[in-house]
């Protein structure tokens, strides 16, 4: 891999991705709105596009080539139709990041739970794709675009919940506070299983499966999963205080709060030589992490 294409690219994994990629000499283009402000200064190409303007895609990629794309940041499969339209041919390898949303409800969910490539694609914008249901529409109908579609090889890569140092979206965060500051918690299902990746992982990960000759869906993360519960019960011990629920499900609603179990099996990653970070170590990482915080 000579060069690659990150839509995103300024946040949390895809900013890790970026460094990795610029370690092993890859040149790096980010496309982004360019409302972010990055650190990597003259290290890597920019280019400025909204991935709801079509024109602004395709204008911005006419004449582009990459051996390798990835995608942190398509949410409707418009968006990945117009990329696949914009670059043609001139893909190399496509890496979509994907969720463990598109699964329906379980605890050991595998690949081939949900099949991509015999699903009926009906294109929407992303506005039209709400809440958890229009998520997980969004982002099968998206992957069903590149299995049908594509021009080049494809891996969609299905993330469960992304911890880490650079977690903007604090939440994990989220729960440490809560205990800290005795602060009861919403949650529709506090029996509900879910899954971690580090991000350093995820990153990692994601340049692994660009530099192979892997195609497919694939699941990446730690193995394990944990539930609201177990997770504030854990918190809690750690930091030798209690926790409680809101009467109200709504009020102060836990970000992890999906109503039902959405945890994947990465028996297909560790049969393919690849490997995360235990799990319980990764939690016991982020509450220490959180717990120090003000």
């Amino acid at each position: 891999m000579k060069s690659a294409l990150l839509l995103g690219g300024t946040q949390f994994v895809g900013k890790r991705l970026v460094e990795l990629l610029l370690n092993q000499g890859v040149t790096v283009t980010i496309a982004t709105r360019g409302r972010a402000a990055d650190d990597f200064g003259d290290r890597v190409l920019r280019l400025k596009l909204d991935r709801t303007d079509e024109k602004s895609v395709k204008e911005a990629l006419h004449d582009k080539s990459y051996d390798v794309v990835f995608d942190h940041t398509c949410y409707s499969p418009v968006e990945v139709r117009e990329v696949l339209e914009a670059l043609d041919e001139r893909i190399g390898k496509y890496v979509f990041i994907s969720t463990v949303a598109v699964y329906d409800e379980g605890e050991q969910l595998v690949e081939q739970d949900f099949d991509p490539r015999h699903f009926d694609i009906h294109y929407k914008p992303r506005q039209e794709y709400v809440g958890m249901i229009g998520y997980q529409e969004a982002k099968r109908a998206s992957e069903a675009v590149l299995y049908q579609q594509a021009p080049c090889p494809v891996v969609t890569v299905r993330f469960p919940f992304v911890v880490g140092l650079d977690d903007y979206t604090e939440r994990f965060a989220f729960h440490v506070r809560a205990v800290k500051q005795g602060n009861p918690i919403g949650t529709t299902n506090r029996n509900a299983k879910f899954g971690f990746i580090d991000s350093a992982d995820a990153a990692a990960f994601l340049l692994k499966v660009a530099q192979s000759d892997f195609e497919g869906p694939i699941n990446a993360g730690s193995e394990g999963s944990i539930s609201i519960d177990e997770l504030l019960d854990r918190i809690a011990k750690r930091l030798e205080k209690s926790y409680s629920y809101a009467e109200d499900e709504m009020t102060n609603r836990s970000p992890y709060d999906l109503g039902i179990s959405l945890a994947q099996t990465t028996a297909l990653a560790h049969t393919s030589g690849y490997h995360f970070k235990q799990f319980d170590a990764l939690v016991d990482e982020q509450i220490a992490l959180h717990r120090s915080e003000k």
